[in-house]
C-alpha cells in the first residue's frame, strides 16, 4: 500500500464528529427561586386589592359621606361654600316630626309587600310551569323571559306609558272591547291608578329573574322524590308544601330578600311615570321622597337623613327575615 493511500485511510474518521454543546448548556441549571413566606402570604391580597379599593370607593364612601351629611346643616349655601356645621340629631328629629315622612313610609311598606308577594307567587307558578313544558316550548318561554329581563328600565317604562295612554292606549282599547267603561280613562291623573301601573311594571320586570332562579333550583330536585310522593297519593299542593318548598327554602329566601331590596329602593320607574306631570306626591316612596328633598328643595341634609333611615329600615327587615328563616330551619332539623 502506498503512503498516500495509507494517509487517506488514517485521515478518514471511523465515527462522525461530536457536536459541541453551546456554552450556556455547560453550566449547571439552577432550580427557580421559591418566593419567601412574606411574599407568598401578601401576594393574594395584592391581587385583589384593586377590586377591594374600587368597591370601597364606589360603595362605602358614598354611604359614609351620606351619613356624615345627615349630621350637618347642608343646604345650597353650604354646597357652594363647601363648609357645613354639625348639628347632631336635629335632621333626624325634623324627619321624625314630619307627617309626610310617616305617610311615605307606610306607602313604601305597602308598595313593597304587594310587589314582593305578587312577584314570588307568579314567579313560582311560572317556574313550575317550565318544569311541565316540552323542550321546544320551554326554550321559547325562556327566551321571552330573558328578553323581558334585558329590557332597559326607561325603555320598559316608556312602553308601559304608551300602553296606558288615555287617547290611544292598548289597555283602554282592550278594556272597552271587553265591555268595561274605560273610554279615555286617564291612568296617570290619580295616585291609585298611577301606582297600579307602576306595580304592574315592576312586577313584569322582576318576574324573569325570580322565575329563572327558582327554575334553576327546581331542576336540582330529584324526580324520584316526586314519584314516591305521587305513589303515596300526594297531590300537587301537598308535594309543593312538603317537598319542593322545604328543599328550595334557601333559594326562596334569597330571591325574596333580593326582591325586597330591589322593590324598596325602586326609584326610576316611579319618577319616570309620575315625576313630570303625574301625581308624584301621591305615589312617592322613600327613595323618591329623599330625592325630592335633596334635588328639588336643596335640603341635602334632610335627604341624607331620609336615605340613612331607608338603609337602616332595609337592614332591620332583612335581619329579622333571616333570623326567622334560620329559626324555622333549626326547628325543622330537630
Amino acid at each position: 500500500m502506498s503512503a498516500s493511500k495509507a494517509d487517506a485511510v488514517v485521515a478518514t474518521p471511523t465515527q462522525p464528529p461530536r457536536k459541541q454543546a453551546p456554552s450556556g448548556a455547560r453550566r449547571a441549571s439552577k432550580p427557580p427561586r421559591k418566593p419567601s413566606g412574606i411574599v407568598k402570604s401578601v401576594t393574594p391580597y395584592l391581587l385583589v386589592a384593586p377590586a377591594i379599593l374600587g368597591i370601597a370607593f364606589l360603595l362605602f364612601y358614598p354611604v359614609v359621606r351620606n351619613v356624615m351629611l345627615s349630621f350637618q346643616h347642608y343646604r345650597f349655601k353650604q354646597l357652594i361654600s363647601r363648609s357645613a356645621d354639625y348639628v347632631g340629631w336635629e335632621n333626624y328629629q325634623a324627619v321624625f316630626k314630619d307627617d309626610e315622612f310617616w305617610e311615605v313610609t307606610r306607602r313604601t311598606f305597602y308598595f313593597t309587600a304587594i310587589n314582593v308577594v305578587a312577584i314570588m307567587v307568579i314567579s313560582t307558578l311560572c317556574a313550575l310551569m317550565l318544569m311541565k313544558l316540552g323542550k321546544a316550548m320551554r326554550i321559547v318561554v325562556l327566551i321571552g323571559l330573558v328578553a323581558a329581563w334585558a329590557t332597559p328600565v326607561i325603555a320598559a317604562t316608556t312602553i308601559f306609558k304608551w300602553l296606558f295612554r288615555s287617547d290611544n292606549g292598548v289597555v283602554n282599547w282592550a278594556l272597552v272591547k271587553l265591555g268595561f267603561d274605560y273610554e279615555g280613562y286617564t291612568w296617570f291623573a290619580h295616585g291609585t291608578s298611577t301606582l297600579t301601573v307602576v306595580t304592574l311594571l315592576i312586577v313584569w320586570q322582576s318576574i324573569p329573574f325570580a322565575t329563572l332562579t327558582l327554575y334553576a333550583g327546581l331542576t336540582t330536585v330529584s324526580t324520584d322524590v316526586y314519584e314516591s310522593a305521587r305513589l303515596d297519593g300526594a297531590g300537587p299542593v301537598r308535594i309543593f308544601s312538603s317537598i319542593t318548598f322545604p328543599i328550595l327554602r334557601p333559594i326562596f329566601a334569597l330571591v325574596t330578600s333580593l326582591e325586597v331590596i330591589w322593590i324598596f329602593k325602586s326609584f326610576a320607574q316611579i319618577w319616570a311615570i309620575a315625576g313630570e306631570n303625574g301625581p308624584i306626591n301621591d305615589v312617592r316612596t322613600l327613595p323618591v321622597y329623599a330625592y325630592q328633598q335633596g334635588m328639588s328643595l336643596k335640603l341635602f341634609d334632610m335627604a341624607g337623613a331620609i336615605s340613612t333611615i331607608t338603609v337602616l329600615i332595609l337592614v332591620v327587615m332583612l335581619v329579622f327575615y333571616f333570623r326567622q328563616m334560620f329559626k324555622q330551619e333549626r326547628e325543622a332539623d330537630k
